[in-house]
């Protein structure tokens, strides 16, 4: 029962990663490509330590398994977002049939410091009462 459960939870984990294989050859900007490596690729690797922590069945590597993923799904949304915020701050462009821009007009270039879009109303505004 064991080996088939490690089967299921490889098969699973070897299938995410080989999809977000095959979406950073598909994806068509930097933006994209990162989205596909957050999400699937930590997903398949995340599958794939299970597995091998149900088939090694001892509770040292076992706890040492689920640090790791702890670890990977702690640090990859950090990750890519700093990858996307410096490729954007770098200049990279987004895919010509990209709908919207979130960023833009959010942020000094010069400075690169972030803002929520607003600094351009008037101080008597209705709005900050």
């Amino acid at each position: 029962m064991t080996d088939l459960i490690v089967g299921v939870l490889a098969l699973f984990g070897t299938l995410f990663v080989f999809f977000a294989a095959v979406g950073m050859l598909r994806m068509r900007d930097t933006y994209l490509r990162i989205s596909v490596t957050t999400k699937a690729a930590t997903l398949g690797i995340g599958l794939l330590l299970v597995g091998s922590a149900v088939h090694s069945y001892e509770l040292a590597i076992t706890a040492k398994v689920f640090a790791i993923i702890l670890f990977l799904f702690l640090t990859a949304p950090v990750s890519a977002h700093l990858v996307g915020r410096t490729s954007y701050f770098s200049g990279v462009k987004l895919w010509k049939n990209s709908v919207m821009d979130d960023m833009k007009g959010k942020y000094n270039p010069e400075t690169e410091e972030l803002g929520s879009g607003l600094e351009d109303e008037p101080e008597n505004s209705d709005s900050k009462k």
